[in-house]
């Protein structure tokens, strides 16, 4: 997710990685939009080297889709964009236009109607909702309902004070940070570590 104050020009925020490095994209403006910060983005990816090439992601608080695109740009061979906010699902679409994204698609509704959908199994899941909005979870509990390949990686992101949410049964916290006001970690759905545990 990215946040902008309401009436802001609009900015950008940068791929770090991959095929599309150094690439920019533009970021709507719109309320409650809290753009992953780079240093932070730089290091989830580190831990998910392992499993991110040839992965099916989903972003399910697009915003910007800074997570979603900087996976696809590493070698994710698909990643599904699910965002509330009909201007920035647009301003989304169009950046994957312009970088000639494969296997991307956005889907134009809120996270919880999207999960209240047939389930269809990702092997990486990125949660960045909204501070404050939503519980995450209660959202690792819908994931759970079929969401998830085997040995899925799902990435948390809450505010820095916040302690994790309860997770699933048999789920395994990987990796654990905070950078400034963000707390962010990397869980293992179904306890099985594989790669990714690694900086």
């Amino acid at each position: 997710m990215a946040k902008a104050r309401r009436g802001a020009p609009p900015g950008e925020v940068r791929i770090i990685g991959g095929e599309w490095r150094g690439r920019r994209v533009p970021v709507a403006v719109a309320s409650g939009l809290r753009p992953t910060a780079d240093r932070v983005r730089e290091t989830l990816f580190n831990w998910l080297a392992p499993v991110v090439p040839g992965a099916r992601c989903l972003d399910l608080f697009a915003g910007t889709g800074a997570l979603g695109l900087e996976a696809l740009s590493r070698g994710a061979a698909a990643a599904v964009f699910v965002e509330r906010n009909g201007e920035v699902a647009r301003v989304l679409e169009a950046s994957l236009a312009r970088l000639g994204a494969r296997g991307a698609s956005v889907v134009g509704t809120d996270a919880q109607r999207f999960l209240a959908g047939a389930p269809q199994p990702f092997d990486v899941v990125f949660l960045d909702p909204p501070f404050g909005e939503f519980a995450l979870g209660d959202l690792c509990t819908l994931l759970a309902r079929g969401w998830l390949a085997a040995g899925a990686r799902v990435y948390l992101e809450m505010p820095g004070g916040e302690a994790l949410p309860p997770l699933p049964p048999g789920w395994e916290v990987l990796r654990e940070k905070v950078a400034g006001q963000v707390r962010y970690a990397l869980a293992a759905a179904g306890g099985a570590p594989g790669p990714g545990n690694e900086e």
